[in-house]
């Protein structure tokens, strides 16, 4: 098995920006284009429970916070399979009320925080809708692409990829910098690259795993624009 060294294996890494087990719900419910006063919470809890086994995988260090909400689903997924109880009023009895209150309340705040701060400015200069990009036709629009979009679809990567498909096992240690380097090397030398691109010919999962974290931490350092130029199409990786 491929080694990775220590300062790698203990690597915590945080979001670019702060998301929070609040943020993935809204995420999950704005994807699957759900009213948040009538959440499937089956449907969200399953999907939440995925994003938290790649969190785990990518030892995030909010991971903490997302296990008590996966706790929070959980506990009102079970009182939902229970029977009614005749006495409660029906609007009362729903055990989904005060998550939708919170993640309205939430919603509320986050928005009102995102225009005091300037976030937006931020977003703008961190995925940059309209600037020009070298490759891009001038009215080509891009759209954001959140830390979640990410994670789901280096999941959607890393679980089509078979044991047998990676080379033949060397001992090596996989150094975050060195992926740093690797994708501004790539980048400067192919202008951009699909998410995909990114993973090909990896020696291991590790490696895939070294290679998604060294992305996060550019985008945290602004390095590097993360675009999609229609919802759902490829991501698209740009130098900065």
């Amino acid at each position: 098995m491929d080694s990775i060294d220590s300062s790698t294996s203990s690597y915590k890494i945080e979001l670019p920006f702060y998301e929070g087990p609040m943020d993935l719900l809204l995420h999950l419910i704005k994807k699957n284009e759900i009213d948040i006063y009538d959440i499937p919470i089956a449907l969200v809890t399953e999907q939440y429970l995925e994003y938290i086994e790649m969190l785990k995988v990518l030892n995030l260090d909010t991971i903490g916070d997302f296990l008590v909400m996966a706790a929070t689903l959980m506990h009102i997924k079970s009182k939902m399979l229970l029977p009614p109880d005749p006495e409660e009023d029906a609007e009362e009895a729903d055990p989904r009320e005060e998550l939708v209150k919170r993640l309205i309340e939430y919603r509320k705040f986050r928005d009102a925080a995102e225009k005091l701060s300037g976030r937006e400015q931020y977003y703008s200069e961190l995925y940059d809708r309209d600037a020009s990009i070298e490759g891009l036709k001038k009215e080509e629009i891009l759209l954001e692409v959140s830390v979640f979009d990410l994670i789901s679809a280096f999941r959607s990567i890393i679980v089509r990829v078979k044991d047998k498909e990676f080379h033949e096992v060397t001992i090596e240690k996989l150094n975050i910098n060195d992926k740093i380097s690797d994708i501004m090397e790539k980048l400067n030398s192919n202008k951009s690259l699909t998410l995909q691109q990114f993973f090909e010919n990896m020696g291991s999962r590790y490696e895939m795993v070294i290679t998604f974290l060294a992305l996060l931490e550019l985008i945290k350092l602004r390095l590097v624009k993360v675009v999609q130029k229609n919802p759902f199409s490829t991501i698209e990786i740009y130098s900065n």
